[in-house]
């Protein structure tokens, strides 16, 4: 398997509260967590950096190489959960940080299967046998507008909450992340993302760079086709290559 991982502040913002980590937990084993942080001044990048760094910490130390499909699905559960309290307990401890958050989308693949959480609006797709699947749903008020058929896709993209979100990673004092497990192949790949790719390249631009792209400068070239398209907000993805 191969990982990469490109973070970029993009156009328009000041900062980039984005953070992401990937590696290796064994030789046949490699981790994904990418954050996309929120909150006023440096909040949103405490936020996303203090998840990263802690989950990063818990996975490489709980992961050991007999380690079963419910353990590893308890190890991603109850890093995020832990992640979570240590951020909010940040967040109320110091008025600077009042409010802060970030998303979370994070993944283990080991043995064939690849096993995700997600909070929040940041995304997993995965792309197998010339197919693009997205994983995650998103935890935002449009979501659940379109779901209920109150408004239409296209009005989504303009619609004055389209950046609300619903769950995210410090906010409340205990959260429950959504949890995936996929098959995965020789040649399969996932992508995760922060809403910087997402909300600002269609799912058919991501598939066709994808498509053309070697791995190796996939998350480069998705970074770019963003910011030649405004940039409007911080950008990060990650790929891995089975």
């Amino acid at each position: 398997m191969k990982v990469y991982a490109k973070s970029d502040i993009g156009n328009m913002r000041e900062e980039n509260q984005d953070c992401v980590w990937c590696g290796e937990l064994d030789s046949d084993a490699v981790a994904v967590v990418l954050c996309d942080g929120m909150g006023g001044e440096n909040a949103g990048g405490c936020a996303s950096s203090t998840t990263v760094e802690f989950m990063k910490d818990r996975l490489i130390k709980g992961f050991r190489r007999d380690i079963t499909r419910n353990q590893i699905r308890n190890l991603l559960i109850t890093s995020v959960t832990a992640a979570n309290s240590v951020v909010y307990d940040m967040a109320i401890s110091d008025p600077e940080k009042a409010g802060m958050g970030t998303t979370c989308v994070a993944c283990i693949i080991y043995n064939e299967r690849a096993y995700l959480i997600n909070v929040g609006d940041s995304r997993c797709y995965f792309f197998y046998d010339d197919n693009m699947q997205q994983v995650t749903k998103d935890h935002t008020y449009i979501r659940k507008l379109l779901e209920k058929g109150l408004i239409t896709y296209e009005e989504s993209k303009t619609h004055p909450e389209r950046n609300r979100i619903t769950k995210a990673v410090g906010v409340q004092p205990y959260i429950t992340p959504d949890y995936f497990e996929l098959d995965v192949k020789k040649d399969d790949l996932l992508l995760l993302c922060s809403d910087g790719l997402s909300s600002y390249a269609e799912d058919i631009d991501i598939a066709q760079i994808v498509a053309k792209t070697s791995v190796s400068r996939c998350c480069e070239q998705l970074i770019d086709y963003v910011n030649k398209h405004g940039g409007r907000d911080n950008v990060t993805v990650a790929v891995v290559s089975i």
